[in-house]
């Protein structure tokens, strides 16, 4: 408690001082170095703003918050705690789309990254090419994935590697990893990365690589915020294809299911023309509709048909597909769907089918959300559980969890996602972690609340976890959440030294992301 105060008198007098500096106009050289302070706000409006997040269940209060006008306020900010007595905690938050408290920092200082986007006159987002990578866009770490993507589309660009829902910073989504029905083929978002700025956890601004400075490099991708703030990051961009064939298969049978969406992702060649571009995977049942916030994909006239069936066999699986195509393969992308489906094994009469714009596909969640917030549903509490399961026991899975558990439990009517990932796709050296089979599987359990029930759908989470760990299914967690250090270690296994090891190098007064609660209680 007495830490906590000298941390608010610290803030405290630092802000008065250097307001009253300011005003008088006498600032001291020493002042002037602390570049945040004239953008170190603690009133409780602020304070408020970054106590809640997305999952709306964990509410901490720091003890400021830093509108950054520039990365040096950023730089300065650390640098200042790291010189302190008593260290600062600092935060990045993005667009607050976490679930569990992760962008907090109880009794310290959250910068929120967003306020960039109003200093950059535009600069935020730009598209280069050079002889060696090609075309790339250099994005600053406060920038959203939606204008990314209509900044380089422009230009007749785009990434490759995305993420459902497009309203999330860049910084974020490569601290975790970034991940959607892209990535078996492209990789997660921290495979598609050539080059970082990082605020480290000493203050230091470092530009790195796989070539240059790779150890901060393959840290901080996947790396939970621990080692630095990603203030810019180099993303690889292919031309942008102009429209999309999207198809939905409904499954009766588990094993078909899985068996046809692991064929489709071994053709996974960047450049194999026959390729899907995006495959996922999701549940239905009586709980829930068929059409979610997620995407309204199904027609009206084809809902009665789909509940018949979900009730008949109580769990409908449905297999996502969609390749892109654009003026040179419009005359040929629905016979390369024709040949990719050929044999597959869902119920006969229940395969359809969308063909939208390109932009329209990836901001598919978009209306979904504006549905939400005009019906006052989107900010209340999202107890999501997101996993990474190996293959080699999803069957196992499906029937302790999906029949055994959830249909039992008769709560879930959220969305929840069931597909695979290739291995090769991700890169090892980095720090995010993923099981130790060649496929495995994403498991989202999105579930959405009421105030006074979320405990219900957060016990469930629990007891997925328990029955996982009882069974022996070694899975991981995808956006971990976890108390003790003790639990950390064994989330990384293998990795846990080579974590430690980065963490005393780039973060040696353990500031950074205190919200993960990694090192907490060390």
């Amino acid at each position: 408690m007495a830490e906590n105060s000298s941390i608010t008198i610290c803030l405290m007098a630092v802000l008065f001082m250097t307001r009253l500096a300011s005003t008088l106009g006498i600032l001291s050289p020493r002042l002037q170095a602390l570049d945040f302070a004239r953008n170190l706000h603690v009133e409780p409006d602020a304070i408020k703003s970054v106590s809640s997040d997305y999952g709306n269940i964990v509410h901490e209060n720091p003890a400021a918050v830093v509108y950054p006008s520039s990365v040096e306020d950023i730089t300065s900010l650390i640098k200042f705690s790291y010189n302190n007595y008593t260290p600062l905690t600092v935060a990045a938050r993005g667009h607050g789309h976490s679930v569990g408290g992760q962008a907090m920092a109880s009794n310290g200082v959250v910068v929120d990254m967003m306020s960039l986007r109003h200093h950059k006159n535009g600069t935020g987002i730009t598209v280069s090419k050079s002889p060696s990578l090609g075309f790339y866009a250099d994005v600053g770490g406060e920038q959203l994935w939606i204008d990314v993507l209509h900044s380089t589309i422009e230009h007749g660009f785009a990434p490759v590697s995305w993420t459902d829902y497009l309203y999330l910073s860049a910084g974020g989504t490569l601290s975790n990893a970034g991940i959607s029905g892209t990535t078996f083929r492209y990789g997660p978002q921290i495979s598609n990365v050539y080059e970082m700025d990082v605020v480290t956890g000493k203050g230091e601004l470092v530009t790195c690589s796989s070539r240059s400075n790779s150890e901060l490099f393959y840290a901080v991708l996947g790396g939970l915020g621990q080692f630095g703030i990603i203030t810019r990051a180099r993303i690889a961009l292919e031309p942008a294809p102009k429209r999309v064939k999207w198809v939905r298969m409904l499954y009766s049978d588990f094993s078909a299911f899985t068996r046809d969406q692991e064929l489709l992702i071994s053709i996974n060649g960047r450049k194999q023309k026959n390729a899907l571009d995006y495959l996922e995977g999701s549940l239905l049942m009586a709980q829930g509709p068929p059409n979610n916030w997620r995407s309204s994909f199904f027609p009206s006239s084809d809902i009665p048909k789909i509940m018949s069936l979900v009730t008949q066999h109580a769990i409908i699986y449905c297999l996502e597909a969609a390749k892109y195509y654009d003026d040179e393969t419009r005359h040929t992308v629905d016979k390369d769907l024709q040949q990719l489906f050929k044999g597959l094994s869902f119920v006969d009469g229940f395969m359809f089918e969308k063909d939208v714009s390109y932009v329209d596909f990836l901001n598919r969640v978009r209306s979904g959300e504006e549905k939400l917030h005009s019906q006052g549903l989107w900010d209340v509490p999202h107890p999501w559980l997101n996993l990474f399961l190996p293959k080699s026991r999803i069957l196992d899975f499906n029937k302790g969890v999906f029949h055994d558990l959830v249909l039992k439990r008769n709560i879930t009517t959220g969305v929840v996602l069931f597909y695979p990932m290739n291995r090769k796709k991700w890169d090892d050296k980095m720090s995010a972690v993923i099981p130790d089979e060649d496929i495995f599987y994403t498991v989202g359990f999105l579930h959405s609340s009421g105030f006074d029930d979320w405990q219900a759908y957060d016990q469930q989470n629990k007891d997925i976890l328990k029955f996982c760990d009882q069974a022996g299914i070694k899975i991981k967690q995808y956006l971990p959440l976890y108390n003790s250090n003790k639990e950390w270690i064994s989330h990384f296994g293998s990795k846990w030294r080579t974590f430690r090891e980065r963490k005393a190098q780039f973060d040696p007064k353990m500031m950074l992301s205190p919200g993960q609660r990694i090192f907490n209680d060390i």
